[in-house]
């Protein structure tokens, strides 16, 4: 683990590398998007974090173009948003994400959340094979899925459905840590992002955490990446601000040891974003 720098990377079940640390945009405003992805990307991001509903794609994607930086050595995400569940709906929303990025090919495309029943998720998914078996996405994979909805899906896979489910993506920290459906995606290589891992700034004056914090001599921010890190998921911190930008990333020159890790295990389940793992029943 103290090995990994910025550009470090995982191997994903289809083959492909993403990196061990994301920069997110989730409501980062279009206006200031561009500026702050391209601010991440030169102090060494290689990893942004975007979607359909942010209404930034085409602003993430842009800063991409912008950096001077080889299209391969970048890995962009989008998301399908949960007003396009559903096959055609899918087919459309995927064909927009892919002209508004503009990038040649996109890295990952999630379902945003599982909203919509049974034949809506798994006629996106199918909307999202078709879509990489043309060679427009490369990866694939689903945010906020319960483990019901996982189990479904990938029992649709195994009878004939195609595709790999390569991400799973949910908000998580130590005050959300969902530890049951990290565990079942990781019993099958399926990486694990963490959005939200800095739980928006809601906890920094925790006294745990500033506890570490004192103890590391690093920030309650970057005692948080590290907790992701180190449970081995892939945290996708956001900041508009370049000094916390910068912060975020200087994770990989201290280690949280046993004991710490154990001292953030905490009984407790307080998501701070919406919680479809938890709404979604159907």
């Amino acid at each position: 683990m103290s090995q990994l720098s910025l550009q470090s990377t995982y191997k994903l079940v289809t083959g492909y590398e993403i990196p061990v640390v994301g920069f997110g945009v989730y409501q980062t405003p279009p206006d200031v998007t561009e500026k702050v992805t391209l601010k991440a990307l030169e102090l060494g991001y290689r990893h942004v974090d975007s979607a359909k509903v942010y209404g930034n794609e085409v602003e993430s994607a842009a800063a991409i173009r912008k950096s001077g930086l080889d299209r391969s050595k970048v890995f962009y995400t989008t998301k399908v948003p949960k007003s396009s569940m559903g096959y055609d709906n899918a087919k459309k929303a995927i064909s927009e994400s892919i002209a508004a990025a503009n990038l040649g090919y996109i890295d990952l495309v999630l379902i945003h959340a599982p909203y919509g029943g049974k034949e809506a998720r798994l006629g996106t998914w199918r909307a999202l094979v078709e879509a990489q078996k043309a060679g427009h996405i490369r990866s694939i994979g689903v945010s906020n899925f319960g483990i019901t909805q996982l189990e479904e899906l990938e029992d649709y896979i195994k009878s004939g459905g195609g595709g790999e489910i390569a991400v799973g993506q949910y908000e998580i920290h130590p005050w959300c840590p969902r530890e049951d459906v990290a565990e079942w995606l990781q019993k099958r290589n399926v990486v694990v992002e963490a959005y939200s891992p800095l739980v928006q700034a809601t906890r920094m004056n925790e006294p745990i955490l500033q506890t570490l914090s004192k103890k590391h001599g690093k920030t309650p921010a970057q005692v948080l990446v590290r907790w992701s890190l180190q449970k081995g998921y892939v945290p996708l911190p956001k900041s508009v601000t370049d000094s916390r930008i910068l912060e975020n990333s200087q994770v990989f020159d201290f280690t949280l040891s046993e004991e710490d890790m154990a001292s953030l295990k905490l009984d407790e389940y307080a998501p701070v974003c919406w919680d479809p793992v938890r709404d979604c029943k159907i």
